[in-house]
């Protein structure tokens, strides 16, 4: 019961436009699930992460999983992509990757501008995420489907263009030049 006066208060984050503020905060968030849930499904919301564990670790919840494992195959398919490219090899674990995860890792590392690289895997994971989306709006995995988009999105809003650029303007002149810059 306690999860359906939370979700009745959440904003919707469908359809939100790129340069639109969001209706609602992680910390807002977080507060209402402090008020309204039980110690366990707190501590898993606290627990929700766009950077899983490279080993599967069982979270107690089947969506959070689904949505780990999905991640774990995005980030394994980037290395698989990258380190082809550059003719080097990778350590996959023998793990099968699904061809859309391959798919889309071939994809962004085409796209030659980064920050559109970027977004391009972040509406590759939402996409994913919508595909785990329960059916039933009031229950524990909704809340966990709801934090994660909220992540996803605010992940995205984080990049600063003309930071970003700088970044990789110092590390690509590094490369060709020789010197061991890092990134600002």
């Amino acid at each position: 019961m306690a999860e359906y006066y939370l979700i009745s208060q959440l904003p919707s984050l469908d359809g939100i436009s790129e340069n639109a503020p969001l209706p609602i905060s992680e910390e807002r968030f977080a507060e209402l699930c402090n008020r309204f849930l039980g110690k366990k499904v707190q501590k898993a919301v606290e627990k929700l992460t766009l950077s899983p564990p490279k080993n599967y670790e069982s979270s107690g919840s089947a969506l959070i999983d689904a949505f780990n494992e999905c991640e774990r195959s995005l980030r394994f398919a980037l290395g698989k992509v990258r380190a082809e490219k550059q003719k080097k090899t990778f350590d996959t674990e023998n793990r099968i990757l699904p061809v859309e995860y391959i798919r889309a890792a071939s994809t962004a590392i085409e796209i030659e501008n980064p920050m559109e690289a970027e977004k391009y895997l972040n509406s590759f994971r939402l996409e994913n995420l919508e595909a785990l989306r329960p059916m039933d709006s009031f229950s524990e995995d909704y809340i966990f489907y709801y934090g994660l988009k909220l992540k996803l999105i605010l992940r995205i809003r984080q990049f600063d263009k003309a930071a970003g650029e700088k970044a990789y303007r110092n590390i690509y002149n590094s490369i060709l030049n020789g010197d061991r810059l890092e990134a600002i």
